[in-house]
């Protein structure tokens, strides 16, 4: 895989995070090799000077790769910034367990070097293609139809590659990527999917009656969802952000794209273990300052 060049990186930050140290470590590799970093207008106060502040449309277009500073909420920014287009994002971690991430802040420098030196591999990621009402947007992790607190629940007719599956009555739907299988559709009882199978895992959410199971589809089954007209009006979620709201009537098309983002691994048997540790974790009834604590009592070295 080719390194990244004089071409420019992208950075992509957490909403109030401060970036700091990771921002300056990129900056002055870049500014070392003569590298543009490029950032969205609205982040470029919180970076270091020589950083040049670009429209959205700029930056996703110009760039060679895009460096995540942030959680997993960052990442998938990044992830929809460039989706379809042939630019590797590379994720830093400021979050709690960062499941898309890779690179915590003190391993950044050896991994910039890497990035230059084309040491690494890339793990293509599919995503959903969401399309209603005018809206055409992409999720990496999932889409979800949520009721919306004293607006009536949702009540919504489901097809599949064409066929009439069934009606759904409850919360909502949860319709995950594998990827997105470890997120919402996990926490509302949906399978763990392999990220190497290309599938689509639709679940309902608190489902009153009507379909109450998981479903795990192809991806060349489009996904076809309408709210029926005694539905309450609810909320069309991306990646765990509002899109819109959408009411009885309203029809939303869902199909995968596969390899429609671009993940730049530098370890990744490391990565899984990492993942495997994460999601074992996901059960346990602690908060994620306890999780710490606990985690250094196990990894202690016992007294001589």
């Amino acid at each position: 895989m080719r390194g990244v060049d004089s071409h420019g990186i992208g950075l992509v930050l957490h909403p109030t995070r401060d970036p700091g140290p990771a921002a300056e470590t990129i900056v002055a590799w870049a500014r070392a090799r003569d590298t543009e970093v490029l950032v969205r207008h609205e982040d470029a106060h919180r970076c270091p000077v020589g950083v040049r502040p670009v429209g959205e449309e700029e930056l996703a277009t110009r760039v060679q790769a895009l460096l995540s500073i942030g959680g997993d909420g960052t990442m998938l920014g990044a992830l929809r910034l460039v989706v379809g287009r042939d630019v590797p994002v590379l994720g830093v971690n400021l979050g709690k367990l960062g499941f898309l991430i890779e690179i915590e802040p003190d391993e950044l420098d050896a991994a910039l070097d890497r990035l230059e030196r084309g040491e690494f591999t890339i793990e293509p990621h599919s995503a959903l293609i969401v399309e209603g009402q005018g809206l055409e947007t992409a999720g990496f992790n999932e889409m979800a139809i949520t009721r919306i607190p004293g607006e009536g629940i949702v009540h919504a007719q489901l097809r599949v590659g064409g066929q009439r599956i069934g009606r759904m009555r409850g919360d909502g739907v949860v319709i995950a990527t594998p990827m997105g299988s470890t997120a919402y559709s996990y926490a509302s009882g949906g399978p763990v999917v392999s990220p190497g199978l290309d599938a689509v895992v639709v679940t309902p959410t608190a489902s009153m009656f009507g379909i109450s199971r998981p479903l795990v589809v192809s991806t060349a089954e489009p996904i076809h969802l309408s709210l029926l007209p005694d539905s309450g009006t609810a909320a069309l979620e991306i990646d765990g952000a509002l899109a819109e709201r959408i009411g009885p009537g309203a029809v939303v098309e869902v199909r995968l794209q596969p390899s429609a983002g671009l993940i730049v691994r530098l370890d990744h048997e490391r990565h899984q273990q990492r993942t495997r540790v994460k999601l074992s974790l996901l059960d346990l009834p602690y908060l994620p300052d306890e999780l710490q604590e606990l985690s250094a009592r196990e990894h202690a070295l016992p007294e001589r």
